[in-house]
């Protein structure tokens, strides 16, 4: 696991250099001296993450390749449709479903409630997650300043719930939705508190299959409210568990991908490596 991170921290800083140079076109030997590993160990590392080299890479995440994505997801109802249970989207391939906590639980901060949280390393770094018995109640990406704040943001939530480390039981989740072949026919289900406008933004960035992109007006439209476009950038912003939620696949229309909760370089990272994936296998 250690050394995936190292992975993700070379990766990331490529990508940063690659996306600050683009016009100059850099050369995979000026990228790997950037990250200070060899030319050979770079060019292996990236594509046994990435499924493609640098280059390639670069071509789904410039602003040209993110317009034409979202003119093609512009009604995410098709997209969904279209894209069906058969489709390899990860979000498909577990079968995701969401809950809410009922009234009585909001009120109560989780009393009665376990949670197991542990902290992995996953493709795109550090991640935090947090689960029950009726499913993932938070999941975040970390750095080393802010995994005690993950653990205190839980605990103000779930204020009344037994909250315990259990590194054991959080692999299994963290295997189960990042591990290439680890396919199951159950559903990964996620618990959350939320309103219930919040909860019709993440039940509708649910609908967006991997590869795909959308707009905050898209979901706005969506969801029947297409006047609350910046309510439902406020929702998406709140989105309580990072990436099986994919607020990372939602941009502004202009084709930039903004901002994003867990850092804008994530976000870049997370959608080329999705386009990757889906385009390239």
């Amino acid at each position: 696991m250690e050394q995936q991170t190292y992975h993700y921290d070379k990766i990331a800083k490529a990508i940063e250099f690659i996306v600050a140079n683009a016009r100059e076109q850099p050369s995979l030997f000026d990228v790997a001296e950037e990250v200070s590993i060899s030319q050979f160990h770079f060019q292996r590392v990236f594509s046994e993450w990435a499924g493609v080299s640098p280059k390639k890479f670069l071509q789904y995440i410039t602003a040209g390749y993110l317009k034409e994505k979202i003119r093609e997801t512009a009604n995410l109802t098709e997209l969904a449709e279209a894209a069906g249970l058969s489709s390899q989207s990860r979000v498909y391939d577990h079968f995701i479903s969401i809950e809410a906590v009922t009234p009585q639980e909001f009120r109560t901060s989780g009393k009665g409630l376990d949670i197991s949280y542990g902290i992995h390393e996953t493709p795109f770094g550090t991640c935090f997650i947090a689960v029950t018995e009726r499913g993932i109640c938070a999941m975040a990406f970390t750095d080393e300043n802010d995994k005690e704040d993950q653990l205190i943001r839980l605990a103000k939530k779930w204020h009344y719930a037994n909250i315990r480390a259990d590194q054991h039981i959080t692999a299994e989740y963290i295997q189960r939705i990042f591990q290439s072949g680890q396919k199951s026919p159950d559903k990964l289900p996620l618990l959350v508190q939320g309103t219930n406008f919040q909860l019709k933004v993440w039940e509708a960035l649910l609908t967006i299959p991997q590869g795909a992109l959308t707009t905050y007006q898209h979901i706005a439209q969506s969801i029947g409210n297409p006047n609350a476009v910046r309510a439902v950038g406020t929702a998406v912003g709140d989105n309580p568990i990072a990436y099986l939620i994919p607020c990372h696949r939602v941009i502004r229309k202009e084709g930039i991908l903004g901002e994003y909760r867990w850092g804008s370089l994530r976000k870049k990272a997370l959608i080329g490596w999705e386009a990757a994936r889906h385009f390239e296998e």
